[in-house]
């Protein structure tokens, strides 16, 4: 199998492949060399420069690297080409199997437009928006107008928070709406954008699924990732505090009939926003990847998720149904990100010249750091996810609070310290991330 990723999700596919036997080939830029993924693959490969272009985004170089190495399969992971349906379809064009959902499925839930449109027709509820893809800014604003405001501006092709804009006032629209427009074109290569009514004071809760090639679709229940900074998640758990269980129950078949509806293979996400009243949710988004913060889920219910893409894209039937889902306790993910959040969250990257991660019952930790390495300076900020797993949210928190408190990164600048700050806090231990996200915004 060819990983077609870097940092820590490659470090955890390579894990879970050493583990089932199969052999793996790690793709690397200039800048990833001495990177961990490639000291831990049984081959690696530069597929080219410092940049994503020239080289996580290079399809042909990892097509290429893979049909050299003789590879069977490629795992997309996560970002990069993890939800690029051309690179999906040009691997099953080379006999390659690639290791998430099926070509069609990523065009149809990848593209925002289409995934409202079959949720719609599906009978799942959906915030009030466009149906169909605008370019034209002066059109979305006599749309936005009739919609009402507030209203959020969204990449068709967005994700990560990119190509994303919320818009209070009609006379600010046009402005915002150009500027979002642009930045979905620089990262996606696509200006088509959508408008949803913006729901104020919401929840983020999506719901994790796995399904197989024979129709099976399970959920895992849900994970909260409401404490965001400019829509980048910083914190997610399980089960969410706020969310009541007959909602939960709701939301949960909403996410199999989604994924049914998609006809979804694979690991995938489906992602709804929660009212302020904790009664009425909708339907936000699908992700047709494995999440950043998928260890949670695999925290509270034992299964490795990985491994179950990987087994059902070797043509496997799932091999449990929904009744033997079980989940245990609460599980908590903070990311640990190579930045400032002094000076406006800028990244930090650097020399790792110190490094002690924290270990006990129920503290997992994912990251491919190692003493001296140099964190490269041109791709994502993240370079750890501390995990936690307790009988109870309280027992939760109190070993986040501990693992956090261990935690030596030393050499660079990290968010380390503003997350403990998070984990303290009597908001946090209340659920009250609104306030949690305010106070994110103020700092810059």
């Amino acid at each position: 199998m060819l990983i077609a990723n870097r940092g820590e999700i490659a470090v955890r596919i390579i894990r879970v492949c050493r583990e089932m036997e199969i052999e793996t080939v790690a793709v690397y830029s200039v800048a990833d060399k001495e990177a961990l993924h490639t000291q831990l693959a049984d081959e690696a490969v530069c597929i080219g420069g410092a940049s994503s272009e020239d080289s996580y985004l290079n399809m042909e170089s990892i097509i290429s690297a893979a049909v050299t190495h003789g590879a069977d399969a490629i795992h997309p992971g996560f970002g990069f080409l993890s939800e690029n349906s051309k690179f999906a379809k040009i691997c099953n064009e080379c006999n390659i199997e690639f290791i998430g959902p099926s070509v069609e499925s990523m065009i149809n839930m990848g593209n925002k437009s289409i995934a409202r449109q079959t949720m719609i027709k599906a009978g799942i509820p959906v915030v009030p928006g466009t149906n169909e893809p605008l370019t034209d800014a002066y059109q979305g604003k006599k749309i936005a107008d009739e919609i009402g405001y507030p209203v959020i501006v969204k990449a068709v092709s967005g994700g990560g928070g990119k190509g994303m804009r919320e818009v209070r006032k009609s006379e600010d629209f046009v402005k915002l709406f150009e500027t979002a427009k642009k930045e979905t074109e620089i990262a996606f290569g696509d200006d088509q954008m959508y408008i949803e009514k913006f729901v104020e004071n919401a929840r983020h809760i999506e719901f994790q699924i796995i399904g197989d090639k024979f129709g099976n679709v399970l959920q895992l229940g849900e994970r909260d990732c409401s404490i965001q900074r400019r829509h980048q998640k910083l914190v997610e758990e399980t089960p969410s505090v706020v969310l009541k269980e007959e909602v939960r129950k709701k939301m949960g078949e909403a996410a199999i009939k989604a994924a049914k509806a998609a006809k979804y293979y694979s690991a995938g996400t489906i992602e709804f926003l929660l009212d302020k009243d904790g009664e009425h949710f909708y339907f936000m988004e699908m992700n047709t990847r494995i999440q950043v913060e998928h260890p949670v889920t695999e925290m509270v219910t034992g299964v490795d998720l990985i491994k179950e893409m990987i087994m059902v894209a070797a043509g496997e039937k799932l091999t449990m149904t929904q009744n033997d889902v079980k989940h245990s306790g609460c599980a908590i993910e903070c990311r640990i990100n190579a930045e400032d959040p002094d000076n406006h969250f800028i990244p930090c990257p650097g020399t790792v010249n110190e490094l002690h991660f924290p270990g006990g019952n129920g503290i997992r930790v994912d990251s491919a750091l190692f003493h001296g390495y140099k964190i490269p300076s041109c791709y994502d900020s993240m370079v750890a996810k501390i995990i936690v797993h307790g009988h109870d949210r309280k027992e939760a928190i109190e070993k986040m609070r501990s693992a956090l408190g261990e935690v030596v990164i030393d050499g660079i600048k990290t968010n380390l310290d503003l997350q403990y700050e998070i984990i303290n806090s009597n908001e946090f231990a209340k659920g009250n991330a609104l306030e949690i996200n305010r106070r994110l915004d103020d700092r810059g």
